[in-house]
């Protein structure tokens, strides 16, 4: 999962409306369809129709160790263009196939950007300090190469808070040519902040985190730049910032080996043959992993999951099967949700109505990890997500307490697939488990663990192999998931208004209800 921090907002641009008025008269009894479905006793039998009894944590851990297999005999990754990522692919629709789908391959091209050797960030004066790649700084992706040893000039930062530094034409008033531009993250994108640099005369971009955010920026200046572009820590760019407006001001080097072009992936679609095609529920998972390691938590624990789910859906029968279920793996997240977005944006207007939400999988079994549910309801201020991400939400939560089980809020910050979703005013909602972000005292007393340590220490990393993965999380989280879909399988009414379903027309004033309502 790559963390995809740009810093501007979301805005929906869609709005939902009912065009006529249901029930007139006395009041109408809701039908079970309306209801979420029963929850199994604990300790019974799995029930035919029970998608979280059917999908066991044998069949998700079988596609766990085929996904290490095939990053172990394939240069140690599944990154999207690489070879382990060309057979994942070819495993998941030999997957499908076998349990009945006719899925489809979707090839697209995007803008491909590495770093051929690591990134150098130091002060030189007034006294020498050289910084840590990874823990002090990181290079932003799309940054270009260069290695610049020039006077730093802080543009425009805030005493406190967020600002708008380098957001603005007008924050350049002054800049010398040729120095370097050290600059908060905030308000406008890194693009944006980038931009205005290199038109002011800067010779490299130094963008270091707003207050409150801990690490370096682990972002991307999305367009390839010709400038070198790092993010350090707050803590580290304040700093810096103290020293470059004293007098004798601040020298720093910045030195970036990168290289960019165009390469190819591949998503990976499989529909339900049941259910209605004009109102679809779309579950999905990032296949691939980061150039580092075999990404088993990140993100195989999302796709084996969704594989698992996949392959017992058909179980729930014609009833249970009311609404089109689409199965999705995505290609090259991890180098900018290329793939979701893809997907979206080739989509006509019209095929995009059809999709009621999305539900989105995103390392379920995080060693260090929550049971995160995505704030879809926005009760932690986070983005703004389109009307019934929070009914999403609900059905998560319901299902968990119901086995008491404790969640905790996930932030709805467009970091995974779900962010195209989103954008385009696409009800969403899912489970995340914790990627690089420090586990609290509060949530290690709630979910066990080690508070002050990572959820997944080996994120992005070698060592994210079989043994990162908890699989008692896990096997919980994918019931989660196999629960939610379920229902909404059956039903979306709570989330678009819409499903397919006949009433009895005995009294006179009963409605047939056709959905969904047309969104515009």
């Amino acid at each position: 999962m790559r963390k995809l921090i740009t810093g501007r907002k979301i805005l929906i641009g869609r709005k939902l409306f009912v065009g006529r008025k249901l029930f007139m008269g006395a009041a109408v009894a809701l039908p079970a369809l309306f209801l979420p479905a029963a929850l199994p006793a604990a300790g019974a039998a799995p029930a035919r129709g029970d998608l979280a009894r059917l999908v066991t944590l044998k069949d998700v851990k079988a596609h766990l160790a085929a996904f290490q297999e095939i990053a172990d005999y394939n240069g140690g990754d599944r990154a999207s263009g690489g070879p382990g990522y060309g057979v994942s692919v070819k495993y998941v629709v030999g997957r499908l196939r076998k349990a009945g789908f006719t899925p489809k391959v979707q090839k697209f091209t995007y803008p491909y950007w590495r770093e051929r050797s690591d990134a150098v960030f130091a002060r030189t004066a007034p006294s020498a300090k050289s910084y840590k790649l990874d823990e002090d700084f990181l290079t932003l992706a799309f940054s270009g190469s260069g290695d610049v040893t020039a006077r730093a000039i802080a543009v425009d930062v805030p005493a406190k808070g967020e600002g708008t530094s380098g957001c603005e034409k007008s924050d350049f008033k002054g800049f010398k040519k040729g120095s370097i531009a050290l600059l908060q993250r905030g308000t406008c994108t890194f693009q944006t902040k980038t931009s205005r640099a290199k038109a002011a005369g800067a010779s490299a971009v130094v963008i270091y985190n707003k207050p409150g955010e801990k690490g370096p920026i682990n972002g991307t200046v999305t367009k390839p730049s010709t400038l070198p572009v790092v993010g350090p820590t707050h803590e580290l760019g304040a700093g810096l910032v103290k020293i470059a407006k004293r007098r004798g001001g601040l020298r720093l080097r910045v030195k970036t080996d990168t290289v960019h072009g165009r390469t190819s992936s591949a998503n990976v679609l499989a529909d339900t043959g049941r259910g209605d095609p004009g109102n679809v529920v779309l579950a999905g998972a990032h296949l691939d992993s980061v150039p580092k390691g075999p990404g088993i938590n990140d993100n195989g624990t999302g796709a084996a999951a969704l594989l698992a789910i996949a392959a017992k859906i058909k179980d729930l029968g014609k009833d249970g099967l009311r609404n089109r279920v689409r199965f999705a793996w995505w290609g090259a997240e991890e180098e900018g949700l290329r793939g979701s977005a893809h997907y979206v944006g080739s989509l006509p207007a019209a095929e995009r109505e059809k999709i009621a939400l999305n539900v989105n999988l995103d390392m379920l079994g995080s060693p260090n990890g929550t049971r995160g549910v995505y704030d879809g309801d926005n009760s932690t201020g986070g983005t703004r997500a389109p009307a019934g991400s929070g009914a999403i939400e609900k059905m998560f939560r319901d299902y968990f307490k119901s086995r008491r089980l404790p969640t905790s809020e996930s932030e709805f910050d467009g970091r995974s697939d779900y962010g195209p979703f989103i954008e385009k005013g696409i009800p969403s909602g899912g489970i995340a488990t914790g990627a690089e972000g420090v586990k609290t005292a509060a949530e290690a007393k709630l979910f066990g663990g080690r508070p002050g340590k990572a959820y997944d220490p080996c994120y992005h990393a070698a060592c994210d192999r079989m043994k990162n993965v908890n699989l008692k999380l896990l096997d919980t989280t994918t019931d989660g998931v196999a629960h939610v879909l379920q229902h909404l399988a059956r039903t979306t009414v709570a989330v678009n208004g819409g499903a397919r379903l006949a009433l009895p027309l005995v009294p006179s004033y009963a409605p047939v209800w056709q959905g969904p309502y047309q969104v515009r």
